[in-house]
C-alpha cells in the first residue's frame, strides 16, 4: 500500500510538468499579446513603442527563459503578477477559489441527490415506464452542454419564474448563508446536469449487478422485507463504484465551473481566467489554469489512494 501511494505521488510530478509546459506554450501560440490589447485601441502606437513595452514586460525574451522564470517563481510560491494590474496573482486566486469550490461542491451535492434515487428507481423498476423516463433524463443530461442549459435556466428564471432564484451575482456565506446557497443553486444545476446523468447511469448498472448476486437472493429467501434487502444489502455495495466515479468527477466540475461562473457572473477562478484570456494577461491565465489543473490532479490522486485503502481486493501492480 505504501509503495503504491509513493508511486502514485511520484507519477503526479511529470503530469504537473507537462501541464505547465502545455499551458505556457498554448498561450504563446495565440495570435497577439497583452501589448496589442493595451495599445491596440489607440491605433497610433509605433513599432518602436510596441517593442519598448514588450521589452519592459519581458515578452521579447526567448520562451525558455520566460518559462524557467515562471516555474522558478511557482516553486517558491510566487505565481507572478498580473501584467494588467501589477497585483500579485496568488492572493486573487485564493480569494476566488472558495467560490469555485462552493460551486463545484454544490453541483456534486445536487448531482448525488438526484442521481442515486433515480438510479435505484430505474434499476428496481427495470423496463418500466419509470425506467424509460429516467434513462431519457440521463441521455439529455449527457447531451445538453452546460452553457446552453445555463442560458435556458437564466431565461426561465428571469421570465416565467422571476424572483424565485437569483440569475446572476454571488452572495458570500459570511453575509447571508441562505442567500449564498440560493445564489449558486442555478449554476450548480447547470454544472451538475451531466455529472448527475453519469452517476445515475452508474448507480443503475451497479444496482442491477448487485441485485443478481447470491447474497441478495439469500436475503430475500430469509424473508427480509424488500426495502431492507434494497437499502441494507444491495445499495450499500452498489454505491462503492458510484463513490469512486463521484470523486473523479469533482475534478471535472472544477474545470467545468470556468464557463458557468462567467455566465452567472460568479467571482470565481473561472471568471479570473476568462478575463485573463480576453486581456492576454499571460501570468493570470497560466496561474489560474495551473491552479485548477493541479487541484484536478490532486483530487484524482486522493480518490485513487482512498479507493485502494477501502477496497484491498484490488491489486495495483
Amino acid at each position: 500500500m505504501t509503495r503504491y501511494v509513493v508511486r502514485r505521488v511520484l507519477q503526479v510530478v511529470p503530469v504537473l510538468f507537462g501541464l505547465s509546459v502545455a499551458v505556457f506554450l498554448m498561450l504563446r501560440l495565440i495570435p497577439g499579446d497583452v501589448v496589442d490589447v493595451i495599445l491596440g485601441t489607440e491605433g497610433a502606437a509605433s513599432p518602436e513603442r510596441l517593442a519598448q513595452i514588450r521589452r519592459v514586460l519581458g515578452l521579447d525574451r526567448p520562451y525558455h527563459e520566460q518559462y524557467l522564470e515562471w516555474v522558478g517563481g511557482i516553486v517558491t510560491g510566487d505565481l507572478g503578477r498580473s501584467i494588467r494590474t501589477s497585483r500579485p496573482i496568488l492572493p486573487d486566486i485564493l480569494v476566488r477559489f472558495p467560490v469555485t469550490l462552493q460551486l463545484a461542491a454544490s453541483a456534486m451535492v445536487v448531482s448525488l441527490a438526484l442521481a442515486i434515487p433515480l438510479g435505484v428507481l430505474s434499476a428496481v423498476q427495470r423496463y418500466s415506464h419509470a425506467d424509460t423516463l429516467v434513462r431519457l433524463v440521463g441521455l439529455l443530461g449527457l447531451s445538453i452542454p452546460n452553457f446552453w442549459l445555463a442560458t435556458m435556466l437564466i431565461l426561465l428564471f428571469s421570465t416565467t419564474l422571476r424572483g424565485v432564484l437569483p440569475t446572476s451575482g454571488y452572495v458570500y456565506p459570511g453575509q447571508d448563508l441562505l442567500g449564498s446557497f440560493r445564489s449558486v443553486l442555478l449554476p450548480a444545476l447547470a454544472l451538475g446536469a451531466a455529472n448527475m446523468a453519469i452517476l445515475m447511469r452508474m448507480t443503475r448498472s451497479s444496482m442491477l449487478e448487485v441485485l443478481r448476486q447470491e447474497y441478495v437472493t439469500t436475503a430475500r429467501a430469509k424473508g427480509l422485507a424488500e426495502r431492507a434487502v434494497m437499502y441494507r444489502h444491495a445499495l450499500r455495495n452498489a454505491l462503492i463504484p458510484v463513490v469512486t466515479v463521484a470523486g473523479v468527477q469533482v475534478g471535472y466540475l472544477l474545470g467545468g465551473a470556468i464557463v458557468v461562473e462567467q455566465i452567472f457572473s460568479l467571482p470565481g477562478v473561472g471568471t479570473l481566467i476568462l478575463n485573463g484570456i480576453t486581456q492576454r494577461d499571460y501570468p493570470v491565465v497560466q496561474a489560474g489554469v495551473l491552479f485548477v489543473a493541479t487541484s484536478f490532479v490532486l483530487v484524482n490522486l486522493a480518490v485513487d489512494i482512498i479507493y485502494a485503502y477501502l477496497d484491498p481486493k484490488i491489486h495495483y501492480g
